[in-house]
C-alpha cells in the first residue's frame, strides 16, 4: 500500500471506485455494444457468421496477450501513463473500426482495440490495493464491480438503438467518443498511486524473474483459475447472444437488453453483498457461498433445458443467479491473488487477467460456435466452466488451508 495514500486521494472513496469502474467499462462496451448489429455488419461487409465471430475472438485474444504486459509496465513506469496510453490507442482503433469497409480491416482494428482496452481494468485493480488496506480494498473492489456492471446492461441497448437509427458504423464512432471522454477524465482526475520506492526495474531479467515467480506458483495459478474461469459460465451466453436470444428465445435485437439487464442485476447484487460482508465473515466462507450458488444454479439450468423447451419467461433467470454467485466471490479471490506477491501487484493483476481473458478468447473462438445452436449444450458448457473454477478452489483449500482466513496481511 502506498504510504501517502491519504494525501493522494482526498475525495470520497466511492468517487475513486467510480473512476476506476469507468476504466473497466471499455471492455464490456467494446464487446456488448456491437453484438446487436452482428447480422447487419455481416450483410454490409459480406461476411460469414464464422468471420463475424473472428471480430470477437481477435479482440479477446489481443486483450489476453497484452494483459501480460499492462501490469508489468505499470509496476515500472507507474499506473497513470499506462492507463492514458491504453485509452489513447483504443480511441484510435475505434476510429479504424468505424472506417472499416472490409471484414479483414474490422478484424484487425478489433484486435488493436483488444490489445489496449485491458490497460484500465488491469491497472485499476492494482490502484485499489495501492490505496486501501485489505478490508477496505474488498469494499472498493465490490463498488467497482457494481458500477462496472452498468456498462454491459447499457451497451447493447445503445448499440441496438444506434444500429437501427444510424447504421453499424455509428457504434464504433460512439466507442470513439467513449474513449475521448475516458482519456480526458483520467488525465484530469487519476493520480499516480505507485510509490516511487515500490517501482520495479524495467529490464528483461527482472521481468522474466517476476513472470517465473508468479507463473511457477501453483497457488497463484489455481486462484487465477478460480476467479477467471467461472466467469465464462455466464460469458458463454453473452458470446452466444445472437443465437441464444434471437433464435432460441425469439427476441428482437432491441429486446436483447432484458438479458443484459437481468445478468448485470445479478452481478451488481452479488457485488453489493460482497462489499457488505467484507470484514464480517471469513473470506473463504464468502468464496464458498459464491461457488455453492453457482453450482446449484448450473445444475438446475442443465435440468431445465433437458426437461423443457427454452422460453424467455424462465431461461434468463439461471444466468442472473449464476452472475450473483460469481460476483459474490470474485472480489475476494482477486484480492487474494494480488496479496500473494505485494511487490508485483501490477504483474499479478496482469497474469490473472491474462488467464481469464485467454479462457474468454478460447471460449469465444472454439466453445461458443460449437454449443450456441443448442440450449442444452450451452447449459452443459456453462456448468463445465464453473466446475473448473470450483475444482481449482478446492485444491487451493486442500493444499493451503489457511487461504482466505482473516489475518494480518501484507500491505
Amino acid at each position: 500500500m502506498n504510504p501517502d495514500a491519504s494525501q493522494i486521494w482526498t475525495a470520497p472513496r466511492w468517487a475513486l471506485a467510480l473512476l476506476l469502474a469507468l476504466l473497466g467499462m471499455l471492455g464490456p462496451f467494446s464487446i456488448d455494444t456491437y453484438i446487436p448489429a452482428f447480422s447487419g455488419i455481416a450483410r454490409a461487409l459480406q461476411a460469414t457468421p464464422v468471420q463475424m465471430q473472428q471480430t470477437l475472438s481477435a479482440y479477446l485474444f489481443g486483450f489476453a496477450f497484452m494483459n501480460l504486459f499492462h501490469g508489468a509496465l505499470a509496476d515500472s513506469f507507474g499506473r497513470r501513463p499506462v492507463v492514458l496510453w491504453g485509452i489513447a490507442v483504443f480511441t484510435l482503433a475505434s476510429v479504424g473500426c468505424a472506417l472499416s469497409e472490409s471484414i479483414g480491416s474490422l478484424v484487425f482494428f478489433r484486435a488493436v482495440q483488444g490489445l489496449c482496452s485491458g490497460a484500465g481494468w488491469v491497472v485499476s485493480r492494482a490502484v485499489i490495493r495501492d490505496m486501501f488496506p485489505p478490508e477496505q480494498a474488498q469494499k472498493v473492489m465490490s463498488q467497482v464491480t457494481i458500477y462496472f456492471g452498468v456498462a454491459p446492461a447499457v451497451a447493447p441497448v445503445v448499440g441496438g438503438w444506434l444500429f437501427v437509427h444510424a447504421g453499424w458504423h455509428s457504434i464504433f464512432w460512439f466507442l470513439t467518443g467513449v474513449g475521448v471522454f475516458l482519456w480526458v477524465a483520467n488525465y484530469r482526475l487519476l493520480p499516480e498511486t505507485l510509490h516511487v520506492t515500490q517501482r520495479q526495474a524495467f529490464n528483461v531479467r527482472n521481468l522474466m524473474r517476476g513472470y517465473w515467480q508468479l507463473g511457477a506458483s501453483p497457488r497463484f495459478l489455481l486462484l487465477a483459475l478460480a476467479s477467471g474461469i467461472p466467469f465464462n459460465g455466464m460469458f458463454l451466453y453473452v458470446l452466444s447472444a445472437p443465437a441464444f436470444l434471437g433464435e432460441h428465445l425469439k427476441l428482437q435485437p432491441t429486446q436483447f437488453f432484458w438479458f443484459f439487464l437481468l445478468t448485470i442485476s445479478g452481478i451488481m447484487a452479488g457485488s453489493f453483498a460482497s462489499g457488505r460482508l467484507a470484514g464480517r465473515i471469513q473470506p473463504m466462507t464468502q468464496i464458498r457461498w459464491g461457488f455453492v450458488v453457482m453450482f446449484f444454479v448450473s445444475i438446475a439450468n442443465v435440468a431445465a433445458n433437458f426437461l423443457f423447451t427454452p422460453h424467455v419467461r424462465w431461461a434468463l433467470i439461471p444466468i442472473a443467479l449464476f452472475s450473483f454467485g460469481w460476483a459474490l466471490m470474485v472480489p475476494v479471490v482477486t484480492l487474494l491473488v494480488l496479496d500473494l506477491y505485494p511487490a508485483r501487484r501490477g504483474m499479478a493483476s496482469s497474469l490473472q487477467a491474462f488467464i481469464g481473458s485467454a479462457a474468454n478468447g478460447f471460449v469465444a473462438g472454439a466453445i461458443a460456435p460449437l454449443v450456441m445452436d443448442s440450449t442444452r449444450a450451452l447449459s452443459v458448457a456453462s456448468l463445465a466452466m464453473m466446475s473448473i473454477g470450483l475444482v481449482a478452489w478446492v485444491l487451493v483449500k486442500k493444499k493451503w488451508p489457511e487461504t482466505g482466513r482473516l489475518q494480518a496481511q501484507p500491505v
